[in-house]
């Protein structure tokens, strides 16, 4: 295993703060506000990995935190709408909403121990803040998301002020302003429920270890072995993006972002080979939203299911497993029909890797996979599941750049030897042992030749894993 086995920075595309966000219309910064935006994101996903790690807080204060964050990136990233001087930077009134919200993420915590001493009985800076955190997330969810989502919530939270007047069984007794913003706000069955618990534990844990893993240069293994596999079949080009996503699908859970990643690739060389534009698009977009279903790590309705039901995320993903490999049958088929209808060949040889090379040079790649996958099944906790996963994730990339510099082949077989017992320690003393490996492998990084840009692809990978995940965290 040698540092040009895992993707340079350069060579994974440039992953900067606003490339690869799932929401498809954030501004694109520069200076200090690109400064600003960029701590806040790193800011953000150090304080899961903590959660993560060592569960510090109450559930209600790690949630109100989490959702905080999540409208401060919003408000600085988002524009409210599409003028394009809005695009380039962000407007003062955007900086002072996105601290406001922030800081209504922290009244949870400041005044945890008021809080439930006066429970059921809020005051009236209470009410404000709830209020005002309740308004904030619906203009965030606008920005993020559209206006369907907000227009749905908000006709049922007239429905409980108003609901009062309405005829026969619609009608209701009756709600005042203090129990709804009360139900929704102070408690963990509003803003705060089950799908911000998901948000703030699996999910943000398994968006990062899918942005970890592309970092590394995943992206690049799979489109190797898509294109070695079936490029040079019947409407090969089409083939390899089915394939593409289905595998790509395997580590991100989030069809935005299969598409901004294979899609880029495989959508142009559709169309150069006798594809339309509108099949080549449909078909990426096709194939890479059944990544929400394509197990192991699958969309956030998967984890939010196993939560509600109260049943492991492994049962889940069993039960995904025939539903996934259908649905990429069936879009392999037809792509399969088309090209055969359009008399589409396939590419040729010279274009097509060796995937069995490929394989052989990064199947490293999948050993994080591979470890998420068995602890799944043998009873860990998605949380604990994910945060191994990524950790693993983190010991390649650092442990790649060191490895490098060995040229001793039995030096270097016993520097990989210490990483995984210090790696394979966590089943027995949980995760402060993997993370004493990663401190000391980030300290001898600093020293070696090369090392300065892996801790840049970390840092990144932090980044963008916080900017992917506001769209789902919003939701």
């Amino acid at each position: 295993m040698t540092h040009a086995s895992i993707a340079d920075p350069a060579e994974a595309g440039h992953h900067d703060d606003s490339h690869h966000a799932d929401a498809g219309h954030q501004r694109r910064l520069s200076g200090k506000a690109r400064i600003a935006v960029m701590v806040a994101a790193l800011a953000f996903s150090v304080y899961q990995l903590v959660i993560a790690a060592f569960a510090p807080l109450s559930s209600l204060v790690m949630r109100s935190l989490h959702v905080g964050f999540l409208l401060l990136l919003v408000y600085w990233v988002v524009p409210a709408a599409r003028p394009k001087r809005w695009q380039q930077h962000t407007p003062w009134f955007d900086w002072a909403l996105g601290g406001a919200a922030f800081a209504l993420g922290l009244y949870h915590w400041v005044f945890e121990a008021e809080l439930i001493q006066r429970s059921g009985d809020p005051t009236t800076l209470d009410l404000v803040v709830g209020t005002a955190t309740i308004v904030l997330l619906f203009e965030a969810a606008r920005r993020s998301l559209g206006l369907a989502l907000p227009l749905v919530c908000a006709i049922f939270l007239l429905y409980g002020l108003f609901g009062q007047y309405l005829p026969g069984g619609l009608g209701h007794r009756g709600y005042g302003i203090d129990q709804i913003v009360g139900q929704l706000y102070l408690g963990t069955e509003g803003i705060y429920g089950i799908p911000t618990l998901v948000s703030a534990t699996y999910i943000f844990l398994f968006i990062l270890f899918g942005v970890f893993l592309e970092h590394a240069g995943m992206i690049r293994l799979f489109n190797a072995l898509a294109l070695g596999l079936v490029g040079r079949a019947r409407g090969g080009p089409a083939k390899v993006a089915v394939l593409s996503s289905g595998l790509m699908g395997t580590i991100s859970g989030s069809g935005v972002a299969n598409v901004l990643t294979v899609g880029q690739f495989t959508i142009p060389l559709m169309t150069r080979f006798g594809y339309t534009p509108v099949f080549a698009g449909a078909v990426e977009a096709t194939a890479s939203m059944g990544g929400q279903i394509m197990p192991p790590v699958m969309g956030a309705v998967a984890f939010i299911m196993a939560e509600t039901l109260n049943v492991p995320y492994a049962d889940i993903v069993k039960a995904a497993v025939i539903p996934a490999m259908l649905y990429y049958f069936t879009a392999f088929w037809m792509v399969h029909l088309e090209a055969g209808r359009k008399k589409l060949l396939g590419l040729p040889p010279e274009q097509c890797p060796n995937p069995w090379k490929a394989l052989k040079e990064s199947w490293h790649l999948a050993l994080p996979l591979a470890v998420l996958v068995w602890m799944l099944f043998h009873g860990f906790t998605p949380m604990f599941a994910g945060m191994m996963g990524l950790s693993l994730t983190a010991i390649l990339l650092l442990g790649a750049a060191i490895a490098a510099r060995i040229s001793h082949t039995a030096l270097r077989t016993v520097f990989w030897f210490g990483c995984g017992l210090g790696a394979a320690a966590f089943l027995q003393f949980g995760i402060v042992p993997v993370l004493g490996v990663i401190a000391l492998l980030v300290a001898l990084t600093l020293f070696v030749h090369g090392g300065r840009d892996t801790l840049r692809t970390l840092r990144n990978s932090l980044i963008d894993g916080a900017r992917h995940a506001l769209p789902v965290g919003i939701a």
